[in-house]
């Protein structure tokens, strides 16, 4: 080796020690030695060194915004500094829990005379969009225009970002289209915006006339808004799109097609993606669990929760809220205390999902008191928490306690009952022969609480009036409903006919239900049990031949078990369980005890 080489050879080695201690974790302790180093060495101008120093001080806590800007000054001492590596400051502050600490580099910047380039306001609005601080990025957006920057790209893109995720969505917009190019990100930022603030329409007629090629960014955003919307058709031609392209199936974009198609109950496709997936982390296994809820296959829900357990992942919140509401429907309550268990042990917060979720559990599982001590458990309380409680009380017979109840939220300044609340406390006072108080509430619900019924409160009202043998009443009202009686509600006038031997009434209630579901067995079934109760044996028998006539089978019925955390479902006559052997040989034992 030869003396000139030595030197430079030196140089190199160098400069290779600091970037590997300015790239990898380092001890605070050596920022000392590090900053003597630079200073010696000779990398004081060298942007390769300076760049990861400003990330290195920026990334730990001992720098303040003001130490790391005196110390990038002092070690440039240049008379005129240039601001690139006072931007990468601003860039990794931007990236750390501390997005301010990049607004007071800026400042100091200004301050000392150091002109910010093009690259400079791009790095500080995306700090502002990091802790949305929309008064900050408004004086930044001033400052763009003093300096002539406004109509830089990166400039325009970074303050669509920066309105957008601060809702101010009409400016993002205006700011949109004043632009006069426009690349990927302008217009990604502008559809993000959008699905943020729940304008999914919006976003939708934006990607359908965008000029640029859609990155995963934008598809994703896309495949959100057409989940919220219930836009299959839509979903399925992005998805067709993606295949076109060869677009790699990755993780976020596989999570959002699983998440699209199970709101848009599509859940045959949804596993489908679901299963393609090369891996599958907790997002993945959040958007098949909730959208099997979401779809009524709660079975299903939890026999996947089980699958997802083998995998090692930990539940999140959202996940164990669709766990409890799917063992609501199921009434799994072995299923749902481990759930309750599980959140004890981790020490999870009870936010108002979980202890809703918990309270509903309890309740359709016929567990009042527990869904009772969970609701005053809870810290904090929203309308779906008082509906939870309210309406498990009421398909429990507990009219007046959950009349209390209902008093007790109205009396919650901060709790107003909407439409499910009123569903919830007519359904109680039918339940309890409450005939008064039901007539009371749902006249409350127009003239003090400015609701609109549905036709689900007037389903209860004309069950409620049914049930007291108020059958005339109940007709009336029917008649007067804004909307066509549903067969639900017919059903239940067929009900209490049944109830109260009114056979008069049978012959106008039936012809609107053959006339809805001609095929419903359910509707003969309950003819014929009116016509055997008031010993009409010769209607029976025509009941049973027109049922006949038209090829009408009664559904088998069924129930559901659950068995060490498993819900297994039975069909009357079945015989391909597993464990029928065991199963007759029990019921036998319990048939001879």
């Amino acid at each position: 080796m030869n003396a000139a080489s030595s030197p430079h050879r030196a140089h190199s080695l160098i400069k290779e020690a600091l970037l590997a201690l300015l790239t990898k974790p380092t001890n605070p302790s050596f920022f000392p030695e590090l900053q003597a180093l630079i200073l010696t060495s000779g990398f004081a101008q060298d942007p390769s060194i300076l760049l990861p120093f400003a990330q290195y001080l920026a990334n730990f806590s001992f720098s303040s915004s003001s130490s790391s800007y005196k110390t990038l000054l002092q070690i440039r001492h240049l008379h005129h500094p240039s601001p690139f590596p006072f931007n990468s400051l601003i860039a990794s502050y931007a990236h750390t829990r501390r997005p301010q600490a990049a607004l007071a580099v800026y400042t100091s910047m200004a301050r000392d005379g150091i002109r910010p380039d093009r690259y400079t306001l791009p790095v500080a609005l995306k700090s502002c969009a990091r802790f949305l601080g929309l008064g900050e990025g408004r004086q930044l957006h001033c400052a763009a225009i003093k300096m002539g920057f406004l109509r830089r790209l990166h400039v325009e893109n970074a303050l669509v970002h920066l309105y957008g995720v601060c809702g101010e969505y009409s400016c993002a917009g205006h700011l949109f289209d004043e632009m006069r190019v426009r690349d990927v990100v302008s217009w990604t930022g502008l559809i993000s915006a959008y699905v943020k603030g729940g304008f999914f329409g919006r976003a939708l007629e934006l990607f359908g006339v965008m000029d640029a090629e859609p990155n995963v960014a934008t598809l994703v955003n896309v495949l959100m808004a057409c989940g919220r919307l219930g836009s299959a058709e839509l979903g399925r031609g992005v998805h067709g799109l993606m295949v076109k392209r060869e677009t790699e199936l990755g993780l976020i974009v596989g999570n959002a097609l699983v998440d699209m198609y199970a709101k848009c109950e599509l859940l045959d496709e949804a596993k489908l993606v679901f299963e393609e997936l090369r891996e599958r982390d907790i997002v993945s296994w959040t958007s098949i669990i909730s959208g099997l809820v979401q779809c009524k296959h709660p079975k299903e829900a939890i026999e996947m929760f089980h699958a997802m357990q083998e995998t090692g992942l930990e539940p999140d919140k959202v996940i164990l809220s669709s766990i409890l509401s799917a063992c609501a429907s199921l009434g799994a309550l072995d299923c749902g205390r481990w759930v309750h268990e599980y959140v004890e042990h981790k020490g999870i917060e009870w936010d108002v999902h979980i202890g809703t979720s918990m309270v509903d559990m309890y309740a359709k599982c016929g567990c009042l008191d527990l869904a009772i001590s969970t609701f005053h458990r809870m810290p904090c309380k929203n309308v779906s928490s008082w509906n939870a409680l309210i309406g498990g009380l009421a398909i429990h017979g507990f009219g007046k306690e959950a009349l209390r109840y209902f008093d007790g939220m109205v009396s919650d300044v901060a709790i107003r009952p909407n439409e499910v609340t009123f569903i919830a406390i007519l359904s109680a006072c039918s339940h309890s022969g409450l005939v008064k108080e039901g007539r009371r509430l749902f006249a409350s619900m127009t003239e003090f609480y400015k609701l609109t019924p549905s036709i689900e409160h007037y389903g209860c009202m004309v069950d409620l009036l049914g049930r007291a043998g108020l059958i005339e009443e109940a007709y009336d009202l029917i008649k007067v409903m804004p909307t066509r009686a549903d067969v639900f509600i017919w059903g239940s006038m067929l009900s209490a006919c049944k109830a109260h031997g009114n056979v008069d009434f049978t012959q106008k209630i039936l012809g609107h239900l053959l006339e809805m579901e001609p095929s419903n067995s359910g509707v003969y079934v309950l003819l014929s049990n009116i016509y055997a109760i008031n010993d009409r044996w010769g209607d029976v028998t025509k009941v049973r031949l027109l049922m006949r006539e038209k090829g009408v089978q009664k559904e088998p019925g069924s129930s559901v078990i659950e068995v060490n955390g498993m819900a297994h479902e039975f069909l009357v006559g079945m015989s391909d369980h597993p464990q029928m052997e065991e199963i007759w040989l029990v019921l036998s034992w319990f048939s001879a005890g």
